[in-house]
Order: structure tokens, then C-alpha cells, then sequence
């Protein structure tokens, strides 16, 4: 019995945060992240969310710089911060380490060459998850939004931690499903990864075409 209990494992084959806590502990799940968030060697952090926001750019050329485990922790970390509804997380992660499969997904998201980036996330609706007593829409509805929540919460970590990405939206399902090998719908790819170049700001619309006041 006790050799059965050294070998229990709660993370996945291929992924295990660079320092984890006692996992006897039964609810070191709920302290995960934030162990993961507080523990690890000291890196720049850039803590001003209004700055990471004015930062953030979607990135085409990534440098072939591996991108630091501790750094992956926290960006899947910030993942699973996000709000999700009635806290059900009715998504999943798929982080996709073989060459040979980003090439296949390159095909799968319409021959995007950057798809092959040094990380690469499939987040993916899993409307099962969520509980509510609804009509299957509605969870579906739910599902989605909770995956793109959490998408963009890495998104932003990732320029926290001096990263550079692209959230990818035209792929084909079916094809992206047997690549990663699941049948859940996914609802994004981010391609995650040190930028050849930093990009200056664009300009973006003017307020009274974005806000619009209803009395």
C-alpha cells in the first residue's frame, strides 16, 4: 500500500511544476497554485497589469529560446486563476510538446507557420464539467466562455513574464481534435514564446466608437 501511494501522481504524463508541495496532502490541489505563484527562483515580473495590457502584442516570430519551465508553470498557473462559471472550469489544457504534432497542427490551423512556437496551448470546452441544471447550450455557452477566459489570463502572464504570443482562431476542429487526441471541442490555440523583436503599440479605435452609454 504505501508503494502505491509514492507512485500517485496529480499531474499529467510529460508536465510537473519545477517544485511541487507534499502531494499526501489531499487537498494540495487547492494550494497548488498558489505554491506555484509564491515558490521558484526569482525572475522580472512586470506587476503592473495596466502596463502588461499596454504591452501585450501578438508576436508571428518567436526566437528559438526554450521558454523556462518555472515560466510555464506560472503561465498554466494564471490559467486556472481565471473565473470560471459557478467555479464548475468547464475547460481543459492541452500543452503540446512533440514537434511532430505543432507540425501537424500548423496544417490543422490553416498552414500558420507560428503555430510551431516553443509553447503551444490548445484550450478546449468541456461543457460536461459544468453542473447546472441547464439546457446543453447554455453549458456550452458556459464552456466557452470559461476557456477563453482562461486563454487570456495566460496571455496576459505570459507578457508579464517577458513572453510574447498569439491567440489563433482559425483552425479546423475536427483536425486540431485528432492531433492533441480528445473529442473536446477546442475553443483557441496560443502559441507562446521569446519574440525575435519587440513590437511598438498600434493605434487603436477612438473611445466613442468602443463605449456606448445606455441611460
Amino acid at each position: 500500500m504505501d508503494s502505491e501511494k509514492k507512485e500517485e501522481k496529480i499531474y499529467p504524463q510529460g508536465y510537473e511544476p519545477v517544485i511541487t508541495p507534499d502531494i499526501s496532502n489531499d487537498n494540495t490541489r487547492n494550494q497548488l497554485l498558489d505554491f506555484i505563484l509564491q515558490s521558484g527562483p526569482s525572475e522580472v515580473v512586470d506587476t503592473d497589469l495596466f502596463a502588461v495590457m499596454a504591452k501585450r502584442r501578438s508576436t508571428r516570430k518567436f526566437s528559438d529560446k526554450p521558454v523556462e519551465t518555472t515560466k510555464i508553470d506560472k503561465i498554466i498557473a494564471a490559467a486556472d486563476t481565471a473565473p470560471t462559471a459557478g467555479n464548475y472550469q468547464g475547460f481543459e489544457i492541452f500543452y503540446v510538446k512533440s514537434p511532430e504534432k505543432k507540425k501537424l497542427l500548423v496544417g490543422a490551423c490553416n498552414n500558420q507557420p507560428y503555430v510551431d512556437a516553443p509553447v503551444v496551448l490548445v484550450f478546449c470546452k468541456n461543457p460536461s464539467r459544468v453542473k447546472f441544471d441547464f439546457p446543453e447550450y447554455i453549458l456550452a455557452k458556459f464552456a466557452i466562455q470559461d476557456a477563453t477566459l482562461a486563454a487570456g489570463y495566460s496571455q496576459l502572464a505570459s507578457q508579464a513574464l517577458g513572453l510574447s504570443s498569439i491567440w489563433i482562431g482559425m483552425f479546423d476542429e475536427q483536425k486540431v481534435m485528432e492531433v492533441i487526441g480528445t473529442d473536446l471541442i477546442p475553443s483557441s490555440v496560443l502559441c507562446i514564446g521569446y519574440p525575435e523583436q519587440t513590437k511598438f503599440p498600434k493605434p487603436r479605435r477612438n473611445l466613442k466608437d468602443l463605449v456606448h452609454v445606455v441611460w
